[in-house]
């Protein structure tokens, strides 16, 4: 069983080919080129470097939302072609979910905070239990569009130590030292932000359990409306 990984939910570019014994290629670049410039150009690169036969793809696994509604797109329509030229299904992974997993098995409370402008964060808040011989991931607070502050008051209430990661924290990290109640720490930078692999990983274990979408059925999840969108129903509501 092998999938293609694609994430493009923010201002990373990540691909990555995996099957069920672990990542066989990863290619993650951050240096603001667009995604439509890099993506296909990346899978075509690991794809031939790893001699992968495109016809024994099985899925395509894409960071499927929250995050840059423009990046989302692109993410989105890659994955869609991708699987429908080869007539395989999509795994939709939770961007957040995939950047919580950067941080396997860490204690206490993984929130990955993501810049959603207008002083808000697309964010949730995870645990990893243990369960035989692994951690499987909770979901404490599910995704959600919310001021900062928002989010910390809902740490603070848990009353457990917090590690953050994701493309808010260097915009916001300083605010939280200010509203932050309980301990708490930032992953380092090799672990701070979107990684195909880890949405990789995610997939393999919804292949297996059979969670896909066909490829026509998806869109992505942006948790709120794009500023064109908003300022649209603005206007409208001003002309009635």
């Amino acid at each position: 069983m092998n999938i293609i990984a694609i994430d493009s939910s923010g201002l990373v570019a990540s691909v990555a080919i995996a099957n069920e014994n672990g990542i066989v290629a990863e290619y993650t670049v951050n240096n603001k080129k667009t995604h439509s410039q890099t993506l296909l150009p990346m899978l075509n690169e690991i794809k031939e470097i790893t001699q992968t036969d495109i016809a024994e793809i099985d899925a395509v696994a894409i960071a499927s939302g929250p995050g840059s509604f423009t990046g989302l797109r692109i993410g989105s329509a890659t994955a869609k072609g991708i699987a429908l030229a080869l007539k395989v299904p999509i795994v939709e992974v939770s961007t957040l979910e995939a950047l919580a997993a950067n941080v396997y098995a860490t204690n206490g409370v993984v929130c990955p905070i993501m810049d959603a402008r207008r002083n808000q964060v697309y964010t949730a808040a995870y645990a990893f239990v243990k369960q035989g011989t692994k951690h499987v991931m909770e979901e404490l607070i599910a995704p959600c569009a919310v001021p900062v502050e928002e989010i910390a008051a809902r740490l603070n209430e848990m009353g457990r130590e917090v590690v953050f990661l994701g493309d808010a924290v260097p915009v916001y990290g300083r605010w939280l030292a200010e509203l932050m109640g309980v301990s708490y720490s930032f992953a380092p930078m090799h672990l701070a932000r979107q990684r195909a692999g880890c949405v990789a990983c995610l997939g393999v274990e919804k292949y297996l359990a059979g969670q896909t979408v066909e490829a026509g059925e998806h869109s992505p999840e942006y948790l709120r409306l794009s500023q064109a969108e908003r300022e649209r129903m603005e206007s409208a509501k001003k002309e009635e």
